[in-house]
């Protein structure tokens, strides 16, 4: 049966689709009477004529007869070739028109599912990525949505035209003798039977086979983004054999599909070969019979119409095949369409325009899946404030400040900005009051322009100078080859890190909003990059609420309060002084960054 999935992704193309079949209906229609007219012909090169021929060998005499002269014998001959010449060429015209209409509808397919796959990775939360391999989800985007075009839509577009064909050729066999085709009716079905048996088995293995193409893209982007270390640590062999056993099991699987769907053509051929030895038994007792209407040369059009059908049923089975193999890839692009985004906006969402008062986080906790992260957590942040959130690694900071934009949201406990829960906010009008500058840099392949200006539209060079002379990164993008223009290479690794993320900072600068999160943005760095990253930083924060995760303590004695968390609770807040004197959690910290 044609699964509801694909059904969905063609639905939109059903008027093309229609229109398709009527054109293969046409060219099915120009080789019927080129078949049929093997009767006439038939009789006329044994006979001499075409007298007493079939009804239909009459009708198609009489049509010839409209545009070739066929008052003699040698007449008929060749009128009768020329006319079939003739409907052999607009048959092979409607297929070319036929494979011209389809080529838009299976290339537009594919982009609409890349579309899909691509819009919908940018709505998932980020805690879907957390427990899917990024090298798996982009084979679901890219090898995926290939293999619908090469397996899928192929088999459709074969499916259609050999039913179509099949069934058409049937009627046509129906008229010329019904004894004989219902015989036909009965042995087809059990070909089918025993085809679609390999077909069900292919879908389950095509199926692991994807999943185990992703452990390999998954492997091989792993390795690249860590290749210093791999290198580093001499484990190039360690790498290679942990890629040889996914491959090797890879390539296993894949020889058993290959061996099981090539299977289905030669035995479809072998099973359509055997129907025709035992109609030629059945139709020659017919025509040996006494008294028999069923001439020999009806007979051999039978056959010749028949003939016609055993490609298209064969086809049949390949396309059941090659079908199921790609609905495998379309269930697995299917588990990400239809993953739930979980962070969405309500019915009537509030556009949030402004930043005026406070952000109020009111007894919030929050878990990833059975662990728990943050556990009752109660901070205002007031406008204008810089708040520094400090402790060991694993304490919840990041976690605290990615509830703000709704990159998750919370377990239970609500955030309010200026009163209203976040979550009755419109999402895209909510992150429009963040800008956060991370540890974690993130550059496109792409101008030092473009990632300046990432995300905005109609941006000057005026300001994205601005933005760069603000962030410190002015002077040294001027002195790249082609300045603003210059192509910053993958990840901006062509920069030194101080560089990425002073270009990370101006695109922050250029977005010039409300509140600024700065999550630990300085660590990692040598002492000249971070003078240089800080002073921008200072710039940065004039005006605005800023919310500070500090790795080295230095940087955030001036903070308006300092809050220290510690295994997902807050346990003091207060300014430097005053925590200092309380000689707790964060007099200690203080001490063992002292050499920083």
């Amino acid at each position: 049966m044609i699964d509801n999935k694909f059904i969905s992704i063609i639905s939109k193309y059903k008027w093309k689709i229609l229109l398709i079949v009527f054109v293969n209906l046409i060219s099915l229609l120009f080789s019927i009477m080129t078949m049929m007219l093997i009767e006439p012909l038939v009789k006329l090169v044994f006979v001499g004529n075409v007298a007493d021929l079939s009804v239909i060998g009459t009708k198609l005499m009489q049509f010839v007869a409209l545009f070739v002269d066929i008052s003699a014998p040698k007449q008929s001959l060749v009128g009768i070739v020329l006319f079939v010449a003739s409907l052999f060429f607009l048959k092979n015209a409607m297929l070319v028109l036929t494979q011209w209409l389809l080529a838009p509808v299976r290339s537009d397919v594919v982009r609409d599912l890349r579309n899909r796959m691509y819009y919908k990775v940018l709505l998932l939360p980020l805690a879907y990525f957390s427990g899917q391999k990024k090298g798996d989800v982009i084979s679901r985007a890219v090898n995926d949505t290939q293999e619908i075009e090469f397996t899928v839509l192929s088999a459709f577009q074969m499916l259609i035209t050999a039913l179509v064909t099949v069934a058409i050729y049937l009627a046509a066999l129906f008229t010329i003798s019904y004894e004989l085709t219902l015989f036909t009716l009965v042995l087809l079905p059990l070909a089918g039977l025993v085809i679609s048996k390999i077909s069900r088995k292919l879908r389950r293995q095509s199926l692991e086979a994807k999943d185990k193409l992703g452990i390999i893209l998954s492997h091989v982007e792993e390795t690249i983004a860590g290749l210093r270390i791999i290198k580093g640590f001499n484990a190039q062999r360690h790498a290679e054999a942990v890629f040889e056993k996914h491959n090797d099991s890879y390539a296993g699987l894949q020889k058993r599909i290959y061996r099981r769907a090539d299977l289905s053509s030669p035995l479809s051929e072998v099973l359509g070969v055997t129907v025709v030895m035992v109609i030629l038994i059945f139709g020659g007792m017919l025509v040996l019979k006494p008294g028999s209407t069923f001439s020999a040369p009806l007979f051999i059009t039978y056959i010749a119409l028949f003939s016609q059908i055993v490609n298209p049923a064969k086809n049949i089975g390949t396309a059941f095949s090659n079908y199921h193999r790609g609905v495998a890839a379309l269930d697995r692009i299917y588990e990400v369409l239809d993953a739930n985004e979980v962070i969405e906006n309500t019915d009537h969402p509030v556009v949030i325009q402004s930043f005026e008062n406070e952000i109020d986080i009111k007894d919030v906790s929050f878990a990833y899946g059975q662990t728990d992260v943050l556990k009752h957590i109660n901070l205002q942040v007031r406008k204008g404030e810089m708040v520094a959130l400090v402790g060991p690694s694993g304490a919840g900071k990041s976690t605290l400040v990615d509830l703000l934009p709704r990159f998750y949201d919370v377990t239970s406990g609500s955030i309010c900005v200026d009163g209203h829960d976040i979550r009755e906010y419109d999402i895209d009008s909510l992150r429009a009051l963040y800008s956060i500058v991370s540890q974690d840099i993130v550059l496109f392949n792409d101008t030092a322009f473009n990632n300046i200006a990432f995300g905005l539209k109609n941006v000057t060079q005026e300001q994205v100078e601005t933005a760069a002379k603000t962030a410190n990164a002015y002077d040294f993008i001027m002195s790249l080859p082609d300045g603003f223009q210059t192509n910053i290479g993958d990840r901006g690794l062509s920069l030194s890190g101080g560089q990425r993320q002073r270009i990370s900072i101006a695109r922050a600068v250029l977005r010039n909003t409300p509140i600024l999160i700065l999550d630990e943005a300085t660590s990692a760095m040598d002492t000249e990059s971070e003078r240089q990253v800080q002073e921008a930083l200072d710039q940065m924060m004039v005006g605005r609420t800023t919310i500070v995760i500090a790795h080295r303590l230095s940087t955030v004695r001036n903070a308006s309060r300092i809050v220290v968390m510690d295994g997902g609770e807050i346990v003091e807040t207060g300014t430097h002084e005053e925590l200092m004197q309380l000689g707790g959690k964060y007099k200690k910290l203080v001490e063992i960054n002292q050499y920083q």
